[in-house]
């Protein structure tokens, strides 16, 4: 996918998967020069230089809205006409915010259905979340595992931030032991949707839930 622009004029930054730091997924690169029907790009991630040919693919521009800490806002990509989309997928987002990484959630059809899979040319809107920096939502246990005084709590951190069960883990001033975890619908290379078996590891922006025992001295406190 791509950020949308005029068809006559080529953009100041495209979305492309970069040789040197990103082969699989798009980052965002700056349009340096173009020449031979060829562009040369910058990659914002790494500083990489390279030169490519851009596809010439027909492309729909489709309505994205994305959620982000509770909060939802909207912008638009433009995407090949014949591209499958499904629930899982990712790709990076241009807002009058900022440039971040999205997973799409649902995907809404002309007659407001939703469905979690379906070609450009059918989705009206492309919705999404954040999943370069994400909320945790925990559940602490006590160390004494008296139930009375479990609590919750929600941890910002990348969305890429690995959780690993039995492992102890050190955020700020929380210390604590992982349990188990629930996995979100959209989350794909899992087995099951709650894991709790010593090394079942998961990153952050695919955690529904996670429970941990409550490794500090002192009582926590909400961030």
């Amino acid at each position: 996918m791509s950020q949308s622009g005029s068809d006559s004029e080529l953009p100041d930054r495209v979305a492309i998967p970069c040789p040197s730091c990103s082969q699989a997924l798009e980052t965002v690169h700056e349009v340096l020069s173009t020449g031979g029907g060829r562009v040369t790009l910058r990659c914002t991630e790494c500083e990489h230089v390279h030169k490519e040919q851009l596809p010439e693919d027909d492309t729909v521009q489709r309505s994205v809205v994305v959620s982000q800490d509770g909060e939802s806002f909207t912008t638009s990509v433009d995407v090949p006409e014949d591209e499958q989309l499904a629930v899982g997928e990712e790709f990076v987002a241009e807002t009058d915010a900022a440039i971040m990484t999205v997973r799409i959630t649902s995907l809404e059809l002309d007659d407001d259905s939703r469905v979690e899979s379906a070609g450009a040319d059918e989705v009206d809107t492309i919705w999404t979340r954040e999943v370069e920096n994400v909320a945790v939502n925990v559940t602490k246990h006590p160390k004494d595992g008296r139930r009375e005084d479990t609590e919750s709590l929600t941890l910002q951190v990348p969305g890429d931030y690995e959780f690993t069960v039995g492992e102890t883990e050190e955020l700020g001033d929380y210390e604590f032991t992982v349990e188990s975890f629930h996995v979100r619908d959209d989350a794909e290379g899992y087995f099951m949707d709650k894991l709790d078996h010593d090394g079942d590891t998961i990153v952050a922006k695919d955690v529904k839930r996670l429970y941990v025992r409550d490794e500090t001295s002192t009582a926590w406190s909400a961030w």
